[in-house]
């Protein structure tokens, strides 16, 4: 079990949060406006925090500029592919936000420790995807990388936590568990990953990640540093007075099926 990890104080921890989550509302307006494309990759070892960050990003965006991609394994089809194709037709296009709960870097890590992928499939991915992330900045995407770094004990911490969770249990995997016992071999390939990826163009950032709180504070907050938006004036918004009901009549309710009202017995005292 780890040490207890010093927390940002939820009080504090929520109003800042709050307040970047407004200036997120206000990049993505500007993104939108102007026709920018972003492009946010989350990586890091399973249980780093990745998803709560995500989460905490969208909550307030508009769907329908922004969106989360998490791919699952690759079909058969899929197999056949260039490796990047099938994130590439996923990629932001005008006036978009796109974050990718992980991305093609599973070929430098869960594939690479895990042996699904070879080492002749593994060097040319080391080899392309510098060139593949300069074409897209070249091309006008802004692209940030950022890996969340969790250390063995919190890890080990969060999976206990998860097994008598009926809603997250789904996230214990076997590759989750057998990451416990490759750490090392996670270590050396995120290692070799850094080495060959972090580019001036395109260059990793570290969230340190033991505390969630702060990783997701830190991360939204980078990531709006990274964008250069404006702040936009918005336009003003005028409620319009409901006109008089005039010869509409509503039909009798129990002409239409409803859904049986379960909430109003909750908290009741049986008799």
């Amino acid at each position: 079990m780890s040490k207890k990890v010093k927390r940002v104080p939820k009080k504090a921890y929520e109003a800042e949060l709050e307040r970047l989550q407004i200036e997120l509302v206000e990049m993505q307006q500007w993104v939108t406006s102007v026709g920018a494309r972003v492009l946010v990759i989350f990586e890091g070892r399973d249980a780093a925090g990745k998803g709560g960050a995500i989460k905490r990003v969208m909550q307030y965006l508009n769907p329908r500029h922004a969106r989360v991609v998490a791919l699952p394994q690759p079909s058969d089809r899929e197999r056949g592919q260039w490796y990047f194709q099938r994130y590439i037709e996923r990629l932001p296009a005008a006036g978009e936000i796109v974050l990718m709960d992980r991305s093609w870097y599973n070929r430098a890590g869960v594939e690479r420790v895990m042996g699904y992928s070879s080492d002749e499939e593994y060097q040319r991915f080391l080899v392309q995807t510098p060139i593949v992330e300069r074409l897209l900045v070249a091309d006008g995407i802004i692209v940030l990388k950022y890996w969340f770094s969790v250390s063995d004990g919190v890890q080990q911490d969060r999976f206990a936590s998860r097994v008598n969770d009926p809603m997250r249990r789904w996230k214990l995997s076997p590759t989750d568990l057998e990451s416990i016992v490759r750490w090392e071999d996670y270590s050396r390939a995120k290692d070799a990953m850094f080495d060959a990826t972090d580019i001036d163009e395109a260059p990793w950032w570290t969230i340190e990640s033991d505390d969630k709180r702060a990783s997701r504070l830190n991360a939204i907050a980078h990531l709006l540093s990274s964008i250069p938006y404006e702040r936009l004036e918005p336009d003003e918004i005028e409620i319009p007075d409901r006109p008089p009901v005039a010869d509409y009549e509503r039909p009798p309710r129990d002409l239409h099926r409803s859904v049986p009202d379960i909430a109003s017995g909750l908290g009741k005292k049986k008799k």
